[in-house]
């Protein structure tokens, strides 16, 4: 029998975690910005893929053999602090230039493939999943209720993308970009090397 109280309470969880400021909806946002709401919306599509994936490995168990491997745990977050230095490095180099716009990606799948990158490249949304299905699981919890659980936040995932690429890429949220694009671009470039530098930092130092 499903638990309608269980779901909510996951539903609003993610929710919150999803939704709140982060490398993903930084990212969403500032391609939505720059470069319109149709590489935003693929953007936030490859977000929700990346999402879904650590998704279904929390779901199956993976995640907590993921979380007891210090090894596989440590490459991992190195090369997602690589990844997001990365990226503050680009938005860095974005800002130092005088055009006025984000230059259109190559290929439509290009925004899409840097979403997922982005979201695969960070462990840390494995133990959100992993969080999250917890707050529904008991001994009468059944496979099908997991299973709702997990397809109710992908859904979540991909509806916050969306509402993040449509919402800053309206005229008015352009307009202010286009105007302040170097300031919102050294702000990014240092957002994502700080998250970057803190991933890294965590698989080096144990906690």
């Amino acid at each position: 029998m499903l638990d309608l109280v269980g779901l909510g309470t996951v539903a609003t969880a993610f929710f919150v975690a999803a939704a709140s400021p982060g490398p993903a909806t930084i990212g969403v946002a500032t391609v939505a910005m720059s470069g319109g709401r149709a590489r935003g919306l693929r953007f936030g599509m490859g977000l929700s893929v990346g999402l879904s994936f650590w998704g279904l490995v929390a779901a199956t168990g993976l995640g907590a053999i993921l979380q007891a491997s210090v090894v596989a745990l440590t490459i991992l977050k190195i090369v997602g602090g690589l990844y997001l230095l990365w990226l503050a490095l680009g938005a860095a180099r974005s800002a130092a230039k005088n055009e006025g716009a984000m230059p259109e990606a190559e290929g439509a799948g290009s925004d899409f493939k840097r979403g997922l990158l982005l979201n695969l490249s960070n462990p840390k949304a494995v133990f959100a999943w992993m969080a999250t299905l917890a707050l529904d699981l008991s001994d009468r919890t059944g496979t099908s209720q997991v299973a709702l659980s997990t397809t109710l936040c992908m859904a979540l995932g991909v509806a916050i993308y969306s509402c993040y690429a449509i919402a800053f890429s309206t005229l008015g949220v352009m307009g202010v970009y286009t105007r302040t694009r170097r300031v919102i671009e050294g702000a990014i470039a240092g957002l994502f090397a700080l998250a970057g530098l803190g991933l890294i930092r965590s698989a080096i130092v144990r906690q």
